[in-house]
């Protein structure tokens, strides 16, 4: 920090920030429109010993909008082997960390998880700062099911293995959220249209909270359309919409095909317990088959 001025200013107010007890606070920041921040964001970031964030440039702007004066240090994916050892050093000399993304909530597709996995290995305390996300802003406007949702993160790149990606995915029971960029944009919505289904129903969010935002919901072959005859710019969130109830027959590649995939993601038990009531299957069977291809893996 710069000196011991610890404050932040709100439409030309300023106000002093509140101590902070020495932990690793995870700071949610705007993925957007600046003025998409918290009060108790602002006061944290204001008051940490150390900022840790993704680019220190684009920080920079969030931090003079509001006029807090820490000077960020960079913690990133090229850097973390070594930034990371020097931050949880920080924590253990009874300091206070921030740590930022670029945009939105840390740990969502970005390296934070590394640093909150050792900070909770050396039982240092982590304190989350909740805020904007990208992903619960887009499923808001989406129109898809909330209540069982799923983010897959970015696909593959290549158009083989990400049709084979969304090809395990075919029958998940949940909304699916993902993250892409617009120059694969067409290329991911003509997948999803041949893999899962032309008529798959999926949102397509672009520039979330900023000027030029757009929001569409329709059936993938229809959305694919609309986006080839334009010029696509911006950040992108993709969601899917679960597999129709009973449209499945599950057959031993199939089952297998979506225990891999969860398994990808959460415990034997669980994944068990998630297979049986999308198939209708066995649990135990399933917890079974679940245990041998955790084996072959």
């Amino acid at each position: 920090m710069s000196g011991d001025d610890r404050s932040f200013l709100i439409a030309g107010h300023k106000i002093a920030a509140p101590p902070l007890e020495p932990g690793l606070y995870i700071v949610a920041t705007p993925i957007g429109n600046l003025g998409d921040i918290s009060v108790r964001a602002l006061e944290t970031l204001a008051a940490c010993d150390v900022l840790a964030c993704e680019d220190t440039r684009v920080t920079r702007r969030l931090l003079d909008r509001y006029g807090i004066r820490a000077h960020p240090v960079a913690y990133h994916e090229h850097n973390a082997e070594t930034a990371g050892p020097k931050l949880i050093a920080a924590l253990k000399e009874g300091r206070a960390v921030a740590l930022v993304s670029d945009a939105g909530t840390p740990l969502v597709s970005d390296p934070g998880f590394r640093l909150v996995q050792s900070a909770r290995d050396e039982g240092l305390r982590v304190i989350p700062i909740p805020g904007a996300s990208a992903t619960l802003a887009a499923l808001a406007a989406s129109g898809l099911p909330s209540d069982d949702f799923r983010f897959i993160g970015f696909l593959p790149v290549k158009d083989g293995a990400r049709r084979a990606r969304l090809a395990d995915l075919a029958h998940a029971p949940s909304t699916l959220i993902a993250f892409e960029s617009p120059n694969r944009l067409v290329a991911t919505l003509m997948a999803i249209a041949d893999t899962l289904g032309p008529d798959r129903m999926v949102t397509v969010a672009r520039e979330l909270t900023k000027r030029f935002e757009t929001i569409r919901t329709g059936a993938a072959s229809q959305i694919a359309d609309q986006f080839a005859t334009e010029t696509i710019k911006g950040e992108i969130v993709i969601l899917i919409a679960p597999a129709p109830a009973g449209e499945t027959e599950w057959t031993p590649d199939t089952v297998d095909a979506l225990l891999r995939d969860l398994l990808a993601s959460m415990p034997v038990s669980r994944a068990a317990r998630e297979a049986a009531a999308a198939t209708g299957l066995s649990k135990s069977d399933l917890y079974a088959r679940l245990l041998d291809l955790k084996g072959d893996s």
